[in-house]
């Protein structure tokens, strides 16, 4: 039953040919060792991809073991490799999940280009789609976050997203199919796993078929999304045009009746700006001091311009003065994004953090906080040093390219720097022992944004 549901899934959403090449992301769980199964025996031109991330020992390697044995029995091409995560981690400050989903994300296309593979399969089911649901409404969302893991994005293709866990499970004991079992999908620990083991095996005690009726919503929200986009296509006909270099959003063409809000948003999203950044512009159209205020993301600025807001790309000389207040969550600079949160310092397990982050002693800061291109006189007091330097010549002993410099960013506090952001702190902003609660500033890179 499953293997006719998979193959007129495929053709239903057009996902795959049987003469394209199609990447298969193996790790060696049950549900990528039968969505192998399934291409295998169906005749599709496939190749398996198997990553090592080094954090599971002897575990990990019979993970590698068992795909590239069935890789071998079905006959085709097996590609492995290892990433040494935990130096990734320490390297620049992100979680675990974060590299790992990095990594092997950007080894997938370097497969693809090297070896011809036109898509990437992975394995999300029914129940991946309702978990990440859940997560990001209790992260908050909008509409679109709410619309489950999407079939279909650029290469990557989600083949088995029509069937339940249970339903995969039944299907390897029936035929045999051998797997490992991760130990690490049995620790509490990651936020996806409290859904997985706790909440949803509750829920479905109410509503034994709560996964069809989830699978029902998310497809109806997604319609509804499709709807939206349209709608804010022919919005933007009306309201958005070129002059020049800039482009032009006239909210006096907008319907009166729409929630400003939200169309502001929509509007602004494709231009990097995030709903932080949007709703303090959209109260400062409102505000009497608002006209000529300049807003930032990653590549974009956008100006208040009597009921207008003008979008221009970021010019090399712009200043980039961003305000940090103490419910900031993040800001672009620099080509990279900000992210800031507050910690007890009880809960800091490691003093010495990578030049990606800076934990700083709330107490000793002024807020606002300022995040602004570095200038010419600035100075500050380098960690473990007691006299000031010049952030120019820091900068020049740490052998700073020229391009570089000019995307360098520093936080200020008052009048004073406290990180040359990515770089060094301010040896007068570091914890110590009177230290009660922490900022911590995380520079995030282009490939880690979004």
């Amino acid at each position: 039953m499953l293997p006719e549901k998979f193959r007129s899934y495929l053709a239903e959403h057009d996902l795959c040919t049987e003469q394209q090449r199609v990447l298969l992301a193996v790790s060696g769980g049950v549900d990528s060792m039968v969505m192998l199964t399934l291409f295998a025996r169906a005749g599709y031109n496939v190749g398996v991809a198997h990553c090592n991330f080094q954090l599971r020992g002897e575990e990990a390697e019979e993970d590698d073991r068992l795909v590239e044995a069935t890789a071998a029995r079905y006959g085709v091409p097996f590609h492995i490799t290892r990433f040494d995560t935990m130096a990734e981690v320490e390297a620049t400050g992100e979680s675990v999940e974060m590299v790992a989903r990095r990594l092997r994300y950007t080894w997938f296309e370097t497969l693809c280009q090297e070896h011809g593979y036109e898509k990437i399969a992975i394995a999300h089911h029914a129940d991946d789609s309702v978990e990440t649901f859940f997560i990001n409404l209790l992260r908050g969302t909008g509409l679109r976050g709410l619309t489950g893991i999407h079939i279909v994005n650029g290469r990557i293709i989600r083949p088995l997203l029509f069937s339940q866990r249970k339903e995969i499970l039944e299907y390897a004991r029936a035929e045999k199919i051998p797997y490992r079992e991760d130990s690490s999908n049995a620790s509490t620990k990651y936020l996806r796993n409290k859904f997985r083991l706790g909440v949803i095996p509750r829920i479905r005690e109410i509503a034994p078929h709560f996964t069809d009726t989830m699978a029902a919503n998310v497809e109806r929200l997604t319609a509804a999304q499709r709807f939206v986009d349209r709608c804010i296509e022919r919005i933007r006909l009306d309201m958005v045009r070129r002059e020049g270099e800039a482009t032009i959003i006239d909210l006096h063409q907008m319907d009166a009746q729409l929630p400003e809000d939200f169309v502001l948003f929509e509007l602004l999203r494709d231009y990097g700006f995030n709903n932080e950044v949007i709703g303090n512009l959209h109260r400062a159209l409102h505000s009497e001091h608002g006209s000529g205020k300049r807003f930032f993301s990653k590549d974009y600025v956008a100006y208040i311009d009597r009921g207008r807001i003008l979008i221009t790309l970021i010019p090399d000389d712009e200043y980039c003065p961003s305000e940090v207040t103490r419910t900031t969550e993040r800001l672009y600079c620099g080509g990279a994004m900000l992210r800031f949160e507050y910690v007890d310092v009880d809960d800091i397990e490691v003093l010495r953090q990578p030049e990606t982050v800076a934990l700083l002693d709330v107490s000793k800061l002024s807020f606002p906080l300022m995040v602004r291109r570095w200038n010419p006189g600035d100075t500050f007091v380098p960690f473990g040093m007691d006299n000031r330097k010049k952030v120019s010549d820091f900068l020049i002993d740490h052998k700073v390219s020229r391009p570089e410099k000019r995307s360098q960013f520093v936080v200020v506090s008052g009048e004073e720097i406290v990180w040359v952001v990515g770089r060094r702190i301010d040896d007068r902003y570091k914890i110590d022992a009177k230290t009660e609660n922490v900022l911590r500033i995380t520079r995030e890179n282009d490939a880690q944004i979004g």
